[in-house]
């Protein structure tokens, strides 16, 4: 046996450790050379897929087939998905933005001896329903209005003629006389659901017109009375104000669902507005257009203010209201102001003056009772109306007719 000497000795440990350092190395280097590899690879796909994905989506169509569409952001809302250009709501705005109008109505008002002495103007909103010029807004924006005018996106004015109008749904069409005009799309209010998005688009404060807001729908089917009337409304929270009634509510897709129609105010309310959902008042926009009238209105033939004022211990006497106040009082009725010629309320014998305060049977406080009262029946009934006439009370029997505009 031969022994190394200590020289020999550390030479051969040495060249040892210098070969295990090497082959280490190596796989270090290996290992870290694929490690760079599969990064590089992982980011490059994903700079790929994230640049291709913000260019490229699909979309679903109904038998199932999907399609490529460039340069579209998907955006959902409800049940509703909709594929629009990446600007997304401003090419909304853009692409609705003309349809809607706003509306500047006139009233004449009179002095104490019933002279005109001047218009009073009131302003709202309207959403152009056809390119020659008819305009669909809220009856409540035009009544009584003698004059009307309406104003352009762009700032053209025209005058405007009355089509016809339904006070049952606070529904009413104008014309101005115009081509070329941009028209709103109408959707399916019926497919809107609870926490879909909107906006609003209209003249808020008479003076604003074109204002745009956002919003989602609060709720479906609010049951709501406004002037007498009963109606189903769609409430949603974008911000609107006294001048958006008669504008638009459109859905992400920009296709209208509504006809914005009132808002609650008070103290510490807000974010309630509500809009006519446009399913709701289709066959009475078909009606207007084709008839100048909503088909099916039962009609009496009067015009009617709210009734007398009595002392709660004389109910048929006290008429006076200047010295009534001084008394506990009582509101009843509704006055007959005038009677239409031919009409269904003078072939019952009712006279101006009268004061109607029971309709079928049930008590009538004021005109938007008897209003109200009226619009539950059906044309061709027989109603039996009470009145009080020279502080005496009378029964008479009106069969209503179909309202046709007068």
């Amino acid at each position: 046996m031969s022994f190394m000497n200590g020289f020999e000795r550390d030479r051969i440990y040495a060249e040892m450790d210098e070969s295990s350092g090497k082959s280490k190395g190596g796989i270090f280097s290996k290992l870290l050379s694929i490690v760079l590899l599969l990064s590089i690879g992982f980011a490059s796909g994903s700079i790929y897929s994230t640049f291709h994905n913000a260019n490229l989506i699909t979309q679903t169509s109904t038998d199932g087939a999907q399609t490529i569409l460039p340069n579209t952001t998907q955006i959902s809302s409800g049940n509703n998905f909709a594929v629009l250009p990446a600007t997304s709501l401003s090419a909304v705005v853009e692409s609705v933005a003309d349809s809607v109008v706003e509306i500047t109505q006139y009233t004449a008002t009179q002095s104490i001896y019933y002279s005109k002495t001047g218009f009073a103007e009131g302003n709202g909103s309207g959403v152009i329903i056809s390119e020659d010029g008819y305009i669909l807004t809220n009856n409540h924006v035009i009544a009584g209005a003698e004059k009307i005018k309406v104003r352009l996106r762009n700032g053209t004015e025209y005058d405007a003629t009355l089509v016809g109008k339904d006070a049952k749904t606070d529904m009413a069409i104008i014309k101005v006389e115009a081509t070329g005009l941009k028209a709103a799309y109408f959707g399916d209010s019926t497919s809107t659901l609870v926490g879909d998005f909107v906006m609003a688009i209209g003249n808020p404060l008479g003076e604003l017109g074109g204002t745009v807001t956002y919003g989602f729908v609060s709720a479906l089917e609010r049951e709501i009375t406004i002037d007498g009337s009963t109606m189903n409304l769609m409430q949603f929270d974008a911000a609107v104000n006294p001048g958006n009634s008669g504008g638009a509510l459109f859905n992400i897709k920009g296709e209208l669902i509504g006809i914005v129609s009132a808002k609650s105010t008070g103290y510490d309310v807000e974010g309630l507005g509500f809009a006519i959902p446009v399913n709701d008042v289709q066959q009475v926009i078909d009606d207007i257009l084709t008839h100048g009238y909503a088909t099916n209105r039962p009609f009496l033939g009067v015009s009617l203010d709210n009734g007398a004022y009595a002392s709660n211990n004389d109910p048929f006497g006290g008429f006076d209201s200047f010295f009534g106040m001084f008394y506990q009082q009582i509101q009843y009725g509704a006055s007959v102001v005038e009677v239409s010629k031919d009409s269904p309320a003078e072939k019952a014998g009712i006279e101006a003056g009268d004061i109607i305060v029971s309709i079928g049977g049930k008590v009538i406080s004021t005109a938007a009772e008897a209003t109200t009262e009226i619009s539950n029946y059906n044309v061709g009934d027989e109603v039996e109306i009470g009145l009080i006439r020279d502080s005496r009370t009378k029964t008479v029997t009106a069969v209503l007719e179909e309202y046709k505009g007068q």
